[in-house]
């Protein structure tokens, strides 16, 4: 069992279809953790240290955690490491996307990629794993599946947005998938059975 070190619902639906049959995965809310994590840091690398090594101190257990953003090329590679809160330290997913539309207003260059780093904590040490999906920006939202910027961001390979997409289609481009991929390869390797 390893836990992931997060209180989006969201992440957790998401890694838990990637990981169905693979690896045990409970959330922090079935862990019975009540904990919210600051990201405080620069880059994705130390938000997902920072959350993935709080957790294992608390509890002294494997677990792994996961930050994503969202880089336009337009924008000098914003929202970045502030995606969640590019609106306001508050913002709504809606709130984001209307930020991020506005400031394409009129732009050609829509080039954008998704990237997430997996902070996986093993028998005290950590190591990482990147994923990245690159894409483009529409000029408006398409779709009501998904979450964050997915009803604007069609991956490269595909005329669908990610919120148009179903989670067994939105798994095939997903930059979260292909982080998890090298995580599952990582613990195979371990012989992560023998490990638990």
């Amino acid at each position: 069992m390893l836990i992931f070190a997060t209180n989006n619902q969201n992440k957790v639906d998401e890694i838990k279809s990637i990981l169905t049959g693979l690896i045990d995965v409970c959330s922090l809310r079935e862990a019975n953790i009540d904990i919210d994590i600051p990201e405080p840091h620069d880059t994705l690398e130390e938000n997902a240290t920072e959350k993935s090594r709080t957790i294992f101190n608390i509890t002294g257990k494997d677990c792994f955690s996961e930050d994503a953003g969202l880089e336009v090329i337009a924008l000098n590679g914003e929202p970045g490491v502030k995606s969640a809160r590019y609106a306001s330290e508050e913002a709504l997913y809606k709130n984001n996307t209307d930020k991020l539309l506005h400031q394409l207003n009129g732009v050609q260059n829509r080039e954008a990629q998704f990237k997430t780093i997996i902070s996986l904590m093993l028998g005290g040490k950590e190591y990482q794993f990147q994923g990245l999906c690159k894409g483009i920006i529409t000029t408006q939202e398409f779709g009501e599946n998904g979450f964050g910027y997915d009803a604007v961001f069609i991956p490269e390979g595909s005329n669908k947005t990610f919120a148009e997409m179903t989670m067994e289609e939105k798994n095939k481009f997903s930059h979260r998938k292909k982080a998890v991929a090298k995580l599952i390869s990582f613990l195979k390797d371990k012989k992560w059975e023998e490990l638990n």
